[in-house]
């Protein structure tokens, strides 16, 4: 007797999951889709898992520190805009994002980037 297969059954995999087809395109790149709403606008978000985000590092809006390759993160842009206008961000700043002030503080000896 052979193994048993775990496959998805066709389209019920996605529909029982929750989400929708494109969040379950996201997937293939480690993470999921979402819209979510941020000072009057839609935001398109895409959460990006450690194993994806490999080769690159990013610049966090939120704290201005470096996301280094391999650490998990989140990707927002606003639904309206292009590809130009996505932005890499720690998935706690994200979160944070409506606590933080419009500029950076920073220390009297902290580098500029």
């Amino acid at each position: 007797m052979s193994p048993r297969r775990n496959r998805p059954n066709g389209g019920r995999g996605a529909a029982s999951s929750g989400r929708s087809a494109e969040g379950d395109s996201a997937g293939r790149y480690g993470g999921w889709q979402s819209t979510e709403s941020w000072r009057g606008e839609d935001w398109s978000v895409r959460h990006v898992a450690g194993a994806s985000a490999q080769g690159k590092t990013y610049r966090c809006p939120g704290c201005d520190q470096v996301i280094h390759s391999g650490v998990p993160h989140v990707v927002a842009w606003p639904q309206h805009a292009g590809v130009d206008d996505r932005r890499h961000w720690h998935k706690a700043c994200w979160n944070a994002k409506d606590r933080r002030t419009t500029r950076v503080q920073r220390s009297r000896n902290a580098p500029r980037f």
